[in-house]
């Protein structure tokens, strides 16, 4: 597919805004997606570019996250396998299975993230006791997050982020540290499969990657300079756009 000087720009700045939102509080396919699509690109190419894309962005935020302190990738080891064992399963899976049919599910579960997280102002504020044990948390998790991000995808970092609150009593900058490295191992496993079957518009994905980048750098040493109040408005925000989002999907 052959796209013109004016397509590339508007891929690269959406690319550069996405990158900035994901890298706080995910929900940077809300803003690629539409562009990829707004270009006259098919569906299917948009969601394999977008992977490609995101990784960029993922990658990134996870760099400098680690750079600044808030991950340390070597303790994140089992998270990460099972992560990946999972979202190869998720990606395995949605040959078979219409990915359409979760939808509701997720609307409704991203509702109750969104309300809990409005009602209680102290959640993610700073760290709290850990309720299970790392080990186990890392294997369940990973293989149903990862399983979920393989198999459909969208609000994928907001659940990250609140299991890792709740349950591995991290804050909000914590949360969404990890939760950037988690992502970019399952968008490695779909990008994989788009790749195999030859879907991937590279020079859209390298565009809008190098705006990414940007973004992703910006966004994630933001997260590490501000109080964790703006990352819980921005958070707020983003699932309430996703929300909307798939909302309208099902009725359209």
């Amino acid at each position: 597919m052959s796209l013109d000087i004016l397509s590339l720009v508007l891929l690269f700045f959406s690319g550069v805004m996405a990158g900035f939102v994901d890298s706080i509080a995910g929900g940077g396919g809300v803003i690629t997606l539409p562009a990829l699509l707004a270009v006259g690109m098919p569906p299917h190419q948009a969601l394999a570019t977008n992977k490609l894309q995101s990784s960029f962005g993922s990658l990134t935020a996870t760099l400098n996250y680690t750079r600044v302190g808030l991950i340390r990738p070597k303790e994140l080891i089992m998270g990460v396998v099972f992560t990946l064992i999972g979202a190869s399963s998720g990606a395995v899976a949605v040959q078979y299975f219409k990915a359409d049919s979760l939808n509701l599910l997720i609307i409704v579960m991203l509702i109750v993230i969104f309300i809990y997280t409005l009602f209680s102002p102290k959640l993610g504020m700073q760290k709290s006791h850990q309720k299970m044990d790392r080990r186990l948390f890392y294997i369940l998790f990973g293989l149903l997050i990862g399983f979920y991000d393989g198999f459909f995808g969208p609000g994928t970092g907001s659940f990250w982020t609140m299991a890792l609150i709740l349950l591995l009593g991290l804050d909000l900058k914590g949360a969404t540290a990890q939760t950037k490295l988690f992502n970019f191992v399952s968008n490695i496993v779909s990008l994989s499969l788009f790749i195999y079957f030859g879907l991937v518009v590279w020079i859209a994905g390298f565009v809008m990657g190098a705006g990414q980048i940007i973004g992703a750098f910006a966004g994630s040493s933001l997260v590490h300079k501000k109080e964790v109040k703006f990352i819980r408005v921005f958070f707020l925000i983003v699932v309430a756009v996703i929300i909307i989002k798939l909302v309208y999907q099902s009725l359209i």
